[in-house]
């Protein structure tokens, strides 16, 4: 518990995941005398269900730290997540507790544009970035167990891109148009999180598990395009465990070990079954080599290999993390 523990998960290869559908592009008609403008579009529900996607990045989880989605049939629309993050106590004489994670994500929609008479398909990027913040105490209530409370705070944007499409669709256009175009989201969010952490290391072994329960609030900030706003809420209960034991073998003067790990994440609020599940297992195995013979602030390196499954996805990632 006393000591300085940061974990970071980069993405190496992200999960490929199949059989989820965020949804179809529509398929009723308006006219816009003579221009194209979107069947169905409803931007400012795209603009909702983006900053909802945003919420999935607001947090250190393995299950989502890398996650690559698309609809197996139509391939409409795709979803990435690629996270950076890491978190740990001071020391145990003074145990502040300071976590950051920073994402970046990609959510590809096709829409459908019409002028009465001829459609065409309009391919949008929208492409979001997030970094967010965390500041705790650790309270100890048993050997080994402390309780964390966390404030927590975020800054996003997000832009969309239609540039590619607009020889398509031409220069007369409705306003939902210009606005994939060129429209622009500002996000700020504040919040918290619970955590149980519980640390029991052994000569021969190695034992961590948290249990966090995370709530953000997420919403539009001046700065977004015109006529656009929105909000959501991250809620997520999270489960991680790790267990690492030596191999018998030594390198670089000290010795090797095997990780096993297991995490579990469920999602509600408005994260509920927005990707076609409400929650995702991730099973680990890797290796883990101490380095701190031969570096001054790194003290270990692990290398993992992670199967993901829930409802309707299934996938594999690779991720490197650094203690130091």
């Amino acid at each position: 518990m006393g000591r300085w523990s940061v974990r970071i998960r980069y993405v190496l290869a992200v999960a490929l995941a199949c059989g989820v559908a965020l949804g179809p592009a529509p398929a009723m008609s308006q006219t816009n005398g003579g221009g194209f403008s979107l069947i169905n579009g409803n931007i400012q529900k795209r603009v909702e269900g983006v900053l909802t996607l945003m919420t999935y990045t607001l947090f250190p989880d393995v299950t989502t730290s890398s996650l690559s989605i698309s609809n197996s049939t139509t391939n409409n629309p795709s979803f990435l997540i690629t996270q950076l993050g890491g978190g740990g106590t001071l020391s145990r004489s003074f145990p502040l507790y300071l976590e950051g994670n920073a994402a970046f994500s990609r959510y590809d929609p096709t829409f459908v544009a019409t002028d009465g008479t001829v459609q065409r398909e309009v391919p949008t990027k929208w492409n979001s970035v997030t970094g967010t913040g965390g500041i705790g105490w650790d309270f100890p209530i048993a050997p080994e167990l402390v309780l964390r409370p966390i404030l927590n705070f975020t800054l996003g944007y997000a832009t969309s891109d239609v540039s590619a499409a607009a020889h398509i669709i031409g220069a007369k256009t409705s306003t939902e148009i210009q606005f994939l175009e060129k429209g622009r989201l500002n996000a700020v969010g504040y919040g918290g999180s619970l955590m149980l952490d519980y640390e029991h290391y052994r000569r021969d072994y190695e034992i961590d598990v948290e249990i966090r329960y995370t709530n953000i609030y997420l919403q539009g900030i001046p700065g977004t395009s015109d006529g656009v706003k929105g909000s959501a809420l991250a809620q997520n209960l999270n489960l991680w465990s790790r267990w690492r034991a030596p191999i018998g073998r030594q390198l670089l003067h000290r010795p090797v070990r095997y990780v096993l790990e297991f995490t579990y994440s469920y999602y509600f609020g408005n994260q509920d079954d927005i990707l076609g599940f409400n929650n995702l297992c991730s099973l680990g195995a890797g290796l883990e080599l101490d380095v701190s013979a031969y570096f001054n602030y790194i003290s270990r390196l692990r290398l993992i290999g992670r199967y993901r499954f829930g409802e309707n996805v299934s996938g594999y990632t690779i991720g490197l993390g650094i203690s130091f």
